[in-house]
């Protein structure tokens, strides 16, 4: 009885072990926090434009042909099936933070928001180039979010989507979702910077995760997800797949024990 005891306990720590458990595998689990909704708000700071960022500018007017010139991709790239086109009309930032725009010349956008670079080129069209009465409106987008992940996802890759904001369960439900076998606890975001890349942690199975400042990702992001031990040890994702792994192990040692035996 004491031999069959501690048999069961080892296949019994052997199972738990080795297969993942439910709370590795659910996202934004409650935790103990007074967080209000204007804090997780407060949390999501606006991006601000890095080097090599592509910005789609288009600029409206009354008299929209006076305005042409400024809006080298037309309503073509309204129609594009790829973001080739936004590519090459886009205004690509420089090393200097800066882009270069007809008639306007170089203007520096290197740290500010979108809504702010909106309100620095209306200025400038109307004190360079028109008069209030053309009603002005300028729009600034980005051409795209661009993000790479890699690692334990069902896609990994490079993906771009037309949105101002992803956060990070869009951008892995795009790439694929994360199998069992990936860990939901510790993704890593390498984030891009004038000083360089960064890696940041964050745990998408925690609730609070929406007050973290990486759980909107950023252009260039590399979103990287870890496999588990189970997948190295190879004995099962599941509890019965680690079962039938152990039973398959056992017989093939009782099986080899009772050729030895015979020879």
């Amino acid at each position: 009885m004491s031999k069959f005891f501690v048999t069961a306990c080892i296949l019994l720590c052997l199972i738990t072990s080795s297969c993942v458990s439910h709370k590795n595998m659910v996202y934004l689990q409650p935790v103990d926090t007074n967080d209000s909704i204007a804090k997780v708000v407060a949390a999501q700071t606006p991006y601000r434009v890095q080097l090599y960022d592509i910005l789609n500018i288009r600029v409206k007017a009354l008299d929209q042909d006076a305005v042409q010139i400024f809006n080298p991709m037309g309503e073509d790239l309204l129609n594009a099936d790829s973001g080739e086109r936004a590519y090459f009309d886009g205004f690509t930032v420089d090393l200097h933070g800066e882009i270069r725009i007809p008639a306007l010349g170089k203007v520096n956008v290197l740290g500010y928001t979108t809504e702010e670079i909106e309100k620095i080129l209306e200025k400038k069209l109307l004190e360079e180039q028109f008069k209030e009465t053309a009603n002005i409106f300028v729009t600034v987008k980005l051409t795209g979010l661009r993000y790479t992940v890699n690692g334990e996802v069902g896609s990994p890759g490079s993906n771009t989507l037309f949105q101002d904001r992803v956060n990070i369960f869009e951008a892995i439900a795009n790439a694929g979702e994360i199998p069992i076998t990936g860990d939901r606890k510790d993704i890593l975001i390498i984030r891009q910077y004038p000083q360089g890349q960064k890696i940041h942690h964050i745990d998408i199975t925690r609730e609070d995760v929406m007050l973290s400042p990486y759980y909107y990702i950023q252009p260039n992001d590399i979103i990287y997800v870890k496999p588990l031990p189970q997948k190295s040890w190879g004995t099962g994702e599941t509890g019965m797949q680690t079962l039938t792994t152990i039973a398959t192990i056992l017989t093939l040692g009782t099986t080899t024990l009772l050729l030895i035996d015979r020879l």
